[in-house]
């Protein structure tokens, strides 16, 4: 797994342009793909890593740092990749087409209070689901479960 940009924010900037195209425009799709799309590069953990890290960057420099946030950056990554990794896809669109949960905004809310994710420690490293556990980590004790499966 092999790409040609320098590090973590070359990847993302690259991605960024494969996606974006000419319009420019990072709507909610457009960061599934670009997710997507580091996951087969580099895989999860690396991916992680890409994303977060390119968002953060990109962030800074559109001078808006509060808008990254370090736990739905990486939540998002480990959606994707649980679904990649459960199904492979030729393409994004039919990745997407065989996982449209993922294209709703909210879908993190069945994982997390919002109080939760609106919390400063959120915002800045990781922090594991409080509602239910990601479908990975079924068999791990949590607080509370809602028997929410996707």
């Amino acid at each position: 797994m092999t790409h040609d940009g320098e590090g973590p924010t070359g990847l993302f900037d690259e991605l960024m342009a494969e996606v974006t195209g000419t319009t420019g425009q990072f709507d909610h799709r457009a960061h599934l793909h670009l997710t997507w799309l580091a996951i087969r590069r580099v895989g999860m953990p690396a991916a992680v890593r890409v994303v977060s890290d390119g968002i953060q960057q990109a962030a800074l420099h559109a001078g808006a740092p509060r808008k990254y946030h370090a736990t739905v950056s990486r939540a998002w990554v480990e959606l994707v990749a649980h679904h990649a990794t459960a199904r492979a896809a030729a393409d994004f669109e039919g990745f997407i087409d065989a996982h449209p949960v993922l294209l709703d905004k909210r879908l993190l809310t069945r994982f997390y209070r919002a109080t939760t994710l609106a919390g400063s420690p959120a915002r800045t490293h990781w922090v594991e689901p409080d509602l239910e556990p990601f479908p990975w980590d079924r068999g791990r004790p949590h607080e509370r479960g809602t028997g929410v499966l996707l």
